[in-house]
């Protein structure tokens, strides 16, 4: 079934004088990212004032649809049924993958969670029926793998409620992961805002081979320019070295952008893409692609002179390109597998491989999937088996069921492989291990995306890595990490390097059972919440700020390095509570590192000179009136999209988080909950905070543009003033004097 055909006739044919219009204006050709900006302004270029500047203007865009995941669209959902409006304004859909935990395999643990999530899973279905919104059910697979299986198409414009979203950028679509409150805005029918990214080349050339696989494009790109490197730009992939992958090749490389801090990564269309279209029932959508496909990749001067028209271009040669691993602790810590092997026993890495995992959002297509069962047969044919626990994610329905029929499976399943539910589970924390307990030093090699401290299993002592699927097969089977398989026999066997199908020969298995449709008019159904449900809480509005509010607030924590939205609200057991917003707040920062005594959840209360838990600190100080300030240090709020690492906070009279920098998600979901993101002018002035400090802000200094002051008075009465700054515009000021972006727009249905 083909999903919004029309919608993406019209953009088509709106395509080429949109480009020709922008190009006049522009005065110079475009490139890939550039024009499907262009297509998708709400006003054309020539009807603003001043050109937009990269990285510095705020733009408004009209994205062609919105996704959304379960955990991050039960709080969506529930703001935008606060804000009155009818029925969604753009297609929308509804994924849930990511409450399935991962434990017995795949049968006993989605029959075990459909049961604990009934619930939350009813309420998502029934406000989607209501609301024009579509609905995948559980087990029909992981959002990004079923988007690009039915939604995603060349030069459209999306955003999900996700930070992996970008992983349509597979199909050469601009897909951006936001908060909950942004796709609020596009599904009542406003127009999107966004600061007008950078733009950064990545030059592919060559070919890959042996056992180099896309993947190992961005782990080595992550080694390049760091979790922070791609913050505020588009990463945009050109050269001859794009056409020799495949769509879903591609859509990985794209899906792991977000480790860098990229808005979003795209290829431009080509053969590969057409080839996908036409395997996932989408010839239609291919054949219209055609008859624009001039505009959906850069112009010939960009291809020939790419330093003038990207901020910073990055050569890539797929020829030499090893195959990479990532880590521990951080997907950016990059080795070719060479050097990994050295590394781990330099490190003193725990060298016994405990668990390989592969599937997830990023690596889960058929080609992954028949690469890693080449691997198995080959390695079954000569009686070896995998040394560690070996399990397998499909990304969809329509994926397991074609591996399935097609004997892939059953090839994985050979060598000792266990098949999980369709669903994220390992990848986002929805893990129970039985092999480990909290403390245990272990490693694990996963194909996911992210492995910060504790993310997968809770144990801050599990050294994750990431690699390909083909990567992390070969280790299965060596069962240590200090193998180079790709060069040394194990057991006296050589490996053979993979080749895999690109597409089924068969075509896929349709997956008839998995999405529900919204009814025509859902004017007249109801959704119901529970008085008494511990999972899903009707939102009440964030009051307007008062400026005696922000007067001699305390420090609630001063963070000490990375902390990720894993660390402001953590996923794992808590995903149960994402629905209801004052039972997740008894995570709040659980996870981040207290700067003066190094500990994590363990926080002075000013007011009665203890120590306790961050939440409950945060709860004494509004129960006494009090709001509070958390300073931070780079790259603050890195990581997953979920708004609740901003909620929280404003939920527990939290007023303004102050860090040296931002993750550009984060950054934005602090404005729309009404809190004040603030950066440090000079960042050696985070070292002038202490635990006692009590600091007062003048909200009337807010202004576009403006510096602003902050008081600080230490705890022997002396005073200090340190200058921070903003990146807020008029338009998001108004979205703090009202107390949040989601009063503007109830006001406005109103």
């Amino acid at each position: 079934m083909i999903h919004d055909l029309d919608m993406i006739k019209r953009l088509y044919a709106a395509y080429p004088a949109k480009i020709a219009a922008a190009k006049v204006t522009l005065g110079r050709a475009m490139t890939l990212a550039e024009k499907v900006l262009a297509a998708h302004l709400d006003a054309p270029l020539d009807k603003h004032e001043t050109l937009p500047a990269r990285g510095k203007s705020y733009v408004d865009f009209n994205p062609d649809r919105v996704a959304m995941q379960d955990a991050t669209a039960q709080m969506a959902l529930l703001q935008f049924m606060s804000a009155g409006i009818p029925k969604v304004a753009v297609p929308s859909t509804v994924h849930c993958d990511h409450l399935i935990r991962a434990e017995h395999g795949a049968v006993a643990d989605m029959k075990q969670s459909l049961v604990e999530n009934d619930e939350v899973f009813t309420f998502l279905a029934s406000v989607s029926k209501k609301y024009g919104i579509g609905f995948w059910k559980p087990g029909a697979g992981i959002i990004h793998q079923v988007v690009l299986e039915n939604y995603a198409f060349p030069g459209g414009m999306m955003i999900g409620t996700d930070s992996h979203t970008p992983n349509a950028g597979g199909l050469g679509m601009v897909a951006i992961g936001v908060g909950g409150a942004d796709a609020v805005d596009v599904m009542a029918g406003m127009p999107w805002e966004l600061q007008f990214p950078k733009l950064i080349g990545v030059k592919l050339t060559g070919k890959m081979s042996g056992w180099t696989s896309p993947k190992d494009v961005i782990l080595k790109l992550a080694g390049i320019l760091t979790v922070k490197g791609g913050t505020g730009a588009i990463v945009e992939y050109f050269g001859d070295g794009c056409a020799t992958m495949s769509a879903t090749g591609k859509g990985t490389i794209c899906n792991m952008g977000a480790e860098i801090g990229a808005t979003t990564s795209i290829f431009p269309y080509d053969a590969g893409m057409a080839r996908y279209l036409t395997s996932t029932a989408r010839a239609e959508v291919a054949a219209a692609a055609d008859a624009v496909a001039e505009y959906l990749r850069a112009d010939d001067d960009v291809l020939a002179n790419p330093e003038k028209y990207y901020d910073q271009v990055i050569h890539i040669d797929l020829d030499t390109l090893e195959p990479h691993i990532n880590g521990p602790f951080t997907p950016d810590r990059a080795f070719p597998i060479s050097e990994f092997v050295k590394a781990v026993k330099e490190n003193g890495w725990p060298e016994e491989l405990r668990v390989a995992l592969i599937g997830s959002c990023t690596n889960s297509s058929y080609e992954d999937m028949t690469r890693v069962a080449e691997i198995a047969r080959d390695a079954s044919a000569h009686g070896l088996k995998a040394k560690s626990e070996f399990t397998i994610t499909p990304g969809s329905e329509q994926v397991r069921a074609t591996i399935e029929r097609d004997g892939v499976l059953q090839a994985m399943e050979s060598i000792g492989g266990t098949v999980l539910a369709n669903a994220c589970g390992p990848c986002i924390g929805q893990w129970k291990r039985h092999d480990v307990q909290k403390g245990d030093k272990n490693s694990i090699i996963t194909s996911f995306n992210r492995n910060f401290t504790s993310r997968n299993d809770g144990n801050p002592e599990t050294h994750a890595f990431v690699a390909s699927p083909e990567t992390v097969a070969g280790f299965a089977i060596a069962g240590n990490l200090t193998v180079d398989f790709t060069k040394e026999a194990i057991g006296g066997v050589m490996l053979k390097a993979p080749i895999g199908l690109e597409l089924p020969n068969g075509g896929f298995v349709p997956d008839p059972d998995g999405y529900m449709a919204p009814a025509a008019d859902g004017s007249g159904l109801s959704v119901h919440i529970k008085d008494a449900s511990d999972r899903l809480q009707a939102l009440l509005a964030f009051t307007a700020p008062k400026a005696e509010d922000y007067h001699e607030m305390p420090v609630l924590i001063k963070a000490k390095g990375k902390c990720t939205t894993d660390h402001i609200s953590m996923a794992g057991p808590w995903l149960k509570f994402r629905g209801h917003l004052d039972n997740i707040s008894n995570n709040m920062l659980i996870g981040a590192i207290n700067f003066h005594n190094g500990m994590a959840n363990s926080v002075k209360n000013v007011f009665t000179d203890g120590y306790d838990e961050v939440p409950k600190v945060a709860r004494d100080y509004k129960a006494r009136g009090k709001a509070w300030v958390v300073f931070g240090e780079e790259n603050y709020g890195e990581g997953s999209s979920r708004e609740h690492a901003a909620m929280e906070p404003r939920f527990l009279n939290g007023r303004a988080i102050i860090v040296k920098s931002f993750a550009r998600i984060h950054e934005t979901n602090l404005k729309k909950q009404g809190m004040l993101p603030l950066t440090f002018l000079n960042t050696a002035d985070y070292d002038k905070i202490q635990e006692d400090d009590l600091v007062s802000l003048n909200i009337g200094d807010l202004k576009e543009g403006a510096p602003m002051p902050l008081s600080v008075k230490h705890k022997d009465g002396s005073t200090e003033i340190i200058s921070l700054k903003h990146s807020f515009n008029d338009q998001q000021i108004g979205w703090f004097k009202a107390g949040s972006a989601l009063n503007l727009i109830a006001a406005k249905a109103k």
